[in-house]
Protein backbone atom coordinates (compact mmCIF):
# COMPACT_ATOMS: atom_id res chain seq x y z
CA UNK A 1 0.00 0.00 0.00
CA UNK A 2 1.91 2.88 -1.40
CA UNK A 3 0.65 5.46 1.29
CA UNK A 4 2.11 9.13 1.43
CA UNK A 5 4.06 7.71 4.85
CA UNK A 6 5.63 4.71 3.30
CA UNK A 7 6.83 6.73 -0.32
CA UNK A 8 8.35 9.17 2.19
CA UNK A 9 10.10 5.67 3.70
CA UNK A 10 10.82 4.42 0.49
CA UNK A 11 12.65 7.59 -0.59
CA UNK A 12 15.06 7.41 2.10
CA UNK A 13 15.96 3.68 0.87
CA UNK A 14 16.16 5.59 -2.76
CA UNK A 15 18.42 8.49 -1.26
CA UNK A 16 20.95 5.71 -0.11
CA UNK A 17 23.05 5.21 -3.04
CA UNK A 18 23.05 9.52 -3.93
CA UNK A 19 24.34 9.77 -0.31
CA UNK A 20 27.27 7.14 -1.09
CA UNK A 21 27.92 8.75 -4.46
CA UNK A 22 28.15 12.19 -3.26
CA UNK A 23 30.25 10.88 -0.39
CA UNK A 24 33.03 8.51 -2.37
CA UNK A 25 35.51 11.69 -3.09
CA UNK A 26 33.69 14.59 -1.73
CA UNK A 27 35.01 18.02 -1.80
CA UNK A 28 33.54 20.62 0.58
CA UNK A 29 30.49 21.42 -1.88
CA UNK A 30 29.62 17.95 -2.20
CA UNK A 31 29.68 17.77 1.48
CA UNK A 32 27.32 20.74 1.67
CA UNK A 33 24.83 19.12 -1.08
CA UNK A 34 25.42 15.91 0.63
CA UNK A 35 24.30 17.73 4.09
CA UNK A 36 21.37 19.42 2.47
CA UNK A 37 20.22 15.86 1.48
CA UNK A 38 20.98 14.34 4.37
CA UNK A 39 18.57 16.27 6.65
CA UNK A 40 15.76 16.52 3.89
CA UNK A 41 16.19 12.40 4.09
CA UNK A 42 16.33 12.66 7.91
CA UNK A 43 12.87 14.78 8.28
CA UNK A 44 11.07 12.24 6.34
CA UNK A 45 12.01 9.85 8.91
CA UNK A 46 9.89 12.17 11.69
CA UNK A 47 7.25 12.86 9.21
CA UNK A 48 6.72 9.48 7.78
CA UNK A 49 6.19 7.97 11.22
CA UNK A 50 3.87 11.08 12.24
CA UNK A 51 1.75 11.21 9.08
CA UNK A 52 1.55 7.48 9.29
CA UNK A 53 -0.36 8.19 12.77
CA UNK A 54 -2.14 11.10 12.02
CA UNK A 55 -3.85 9.82 9.02
CA UNK A 56 -4.27 6.54 10.20
CA UNK A 57 -1.99 4.82 7.88
CA UNK A 58 -0.30 2.67 9.95
CA UNK A 59 0.94 -0.59 7.97
CA UNK A 60 2.86 -3.57 8.00
CA UNK A 61 4.95 -2.37 5.08
CA UNK A 62 5.60 1.04 7.43
CA UNK A 63 6.75 -0.80 10.29
CA UNK A 64 8.50 -3.17 7.93
CA UNK A 65 10.24 -0.60 5.89
CA UNK A 66 10.89 2.45 8.63
CA UNK A 67 13.22 0.77 10.58
CA UNK A 68 14.85 -0.92 7.43
CA UNK A 69 15.37 2.60 5.66
CA UNK A 70 17.22 3.92 9.10
CA UNK A 71 19.86 1.24 9.09
CA UNK A 72 20.81 1.40 5.69
CA UNK A 73 20.91 4.76 6.01
CA UNK A 74 23.02 4.84 9.08
CA UNK A 75 24.86 1.71 8.05
CA UNK A 76 25.94 3.56 4.74
CA UNK A 77 26.44 7.11 5.65
CA UNK A 78 29.05 5.27 8.22
CA UNK A 79 30.90 3.15 6.03
CA UNK A 80 31.63 6.22 3.71
CA UNK A 81 32.34 8.45 6.96
CA UNK A 82 35.43 6.17 7.59
CA UNK A 83 36.79 5.86 4.14
CA UNK A 84 35.87 9.52 2.76
CA UNK A 85 38.72 12.15 3.59
CA UNK A 86 38.25 15.71 4.87
CA UNK A 87 40.48 18.49 3.17
CA UNK A 88 43.63 17.50 6.05
CA UNK A 89 43.59 14.27 3.96
CA UNK A 90 41.88 12.21 7.09
CA UNK A 91 38.93 9.89 7.17
CA UNK A 92 35.80 11.80 9.10
CA UNK A 93 35.59 9.43 11.27
CA UNK A 94 39.44 7.97 12.65
CA UNK A 95 41.15 7.02 14.69
CA UNK A 96 39.41 5.47 18.13
CA UNK A 97 36.45 6.74 16.91
CA UNK A 98 36.16 3.93 14.89
CA UNK A 99 34.79 2.13 18.03
CA UNK A 100 31.44 3.77 18.57
CA UNK A 101 30.99 3.57 14.41
CA UNK A 102 31.41 -0.19 15.30
CA UNK A 103 29.16 -0.21 18.30
CA UNK A 104 26.54 1.00 16.21
CA UNK A 105 26.83 -1.16 12.95
CA UNK A 106 27.10 -4.48 14.91
CA UNK A 107 24.30 -3.92 17.14
CA UNK A 108 22.26 -2.43 13.89
CA UNK A 109 22.71 -6.12 12.82
CA UNK A 110 22.25 -8.21 15.50
CA UNK A 111 18.89 -6.75 16.84
CA UNK A 112 18.08 -6.84 12.95
CA UNK A 113 19.48 -10.84 13.69
CA UNK A 114 17.23 -10.43 16.97
CA UNK A 115 13.67 -9.46 15.51
CA UNK A 116 13.64 -11.81 12.74
CA UNK A 117 14.45 -14.38 15.28
CA UNK A 118 11.82 -13.66 17.29
CA UNK A 119 8.97 -12.53 14.57
CA UNK A 120 9.31 -16.69 13.81
CA UNK A 121 8.37 -17.06 17.38
CA UNK A 122 5.54 -14.49 16.53
CA UNK A 123 7.12 -12.21 19.55
CA UNK A 124 7.00 -8.96 18.41
CA UNK A 125 9.54 -6.35 20.10
CA UNK A 126 7.71 -2.56 19.67
CA UNK A 127 10.58 0.40 19.47
CA UNK A 128 10.83 2.08 22.46
CA UNK A 129 11.23 5.93 23.31
CA UNK A 130 14.86 5.44 24.54
CA UNK A 131 15.23 3.78 20.82
CA UNK A 132 13.95 6.72 18.76
CA UNK A 133 16.03 9.02 21.07
CA UNK A 134 19.13 6.49 19.75
CA UNK A 135 18.57 7.03 16.08
CA UNK A 136 17.75 10.78 16.42
CA UNK A 137 21.35 10.94 18.05
CA UNK A 138 22.68 8.94 15.33
CA UNK A 139 21.34 11.23 12.59
CA UNK A 140 22.38 14.40 14.42
CA UNK A 141 25.86 12.93 15.02
CA UNK A 142 26.06 11.79 11.14
CA UNK A 143 24.72 15.06 9.97
CA UNK A 144 27.26 16.78 12.25
CA UNK A 145 30.22 14.82 10.82
CA UNK A 146 28.75 15.45 7.22
CA UNK A 147 28.73 19.32 7.58
CA UNK A 148 32.30 19.50 8.98
CA UNK A 149 33.48 18.03 5.85
CA UNK A 150 31.64 21.11 4.35
CA UNK A 151 33.23 23.55 7.24
CA UNK A 152 36.33 22.54 8.02
CA UNK A 153 37.31 26.19 8.69
CA UNK A 154 34.86 25.53 11.92
CA UNK A 155 36.23 22.05 13.78
CA UNK A 156 34.29 22.28 16.23
CA UNK A 157 31.24 20.94 14.13
CA UNK A 158 33.33 18.09 13.41
CA UNK A 159 33.88 17.86 17.09
CA UNK A 160 30.18 18.16 17.74
CA UNK A 161 29.65 15.48 15.89
CA UNK A 162 32.08 12.85 16.86
CA UNK A 163 30.97 13.66 20.66
CA UNK A 164 27.68 13.26 19.70
CA UNK A 165 28.36 9.52 17.99
CA UNK A 166 30.32 8.33 21.09
CA UNK A 167 26.62 9.42 22.77
CA UNK A 168 24.64 7.74 20.38
CA UNK A 169 27.17 4.41 20.33
CA UNK A 170 26.03 4.57 24.21
CA UNK A 171 22.18 4.73 23.94
CA UNK A 172 23.00 1.81 21.67
CA UNK A 173 24.33 -0.52 23.77
CA UNK A 174 21.39 0.38 26.13
CA UNK A 175 18.98 -0.17 23.96
CA UNK A 176 20.61 -3.11 22.17
CA UNK A 177 20.71 -4.70 25.32
CA UNK A 178 17.24 -3.90 26.27
CA UNK A 179 15.99 -5.83 23.29
CA UNK A 180 18.86 -8.74 23.42
CA UNK A 181 17.00 -9.35 27.19
CA UNK A 182 13.86 -9.89 25.97
CA UNK A 183 15.10 -12.08 23.20
CA UNK A 184 17.11 -14.21 25.90
CA UNK A 185 13.68 -14.94 27.57
CA UNK A 186 12.78 -16.67 24.36
CA UNK A 187 15.93 -19.06 23.59
CA UNK A 188 16.44 -22.68 24.79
Amino acid sequence: MLTLPNILTLSRIFAVPLLVFLLWKPSWFDYAITFGLYCLVGITDYFDGYLARTQGTVSRLGMFLDPIADKIMVAAVIVMLVSSRNSSGEPIIHSFHIVPALVILLREIIVSGLREFLAGLQVSVPVSQLAKWKTTLQLVSLGALILGGAVPQFPWVHDVGLISLWAAAVLTLVTGWDYLRVGLKHMD
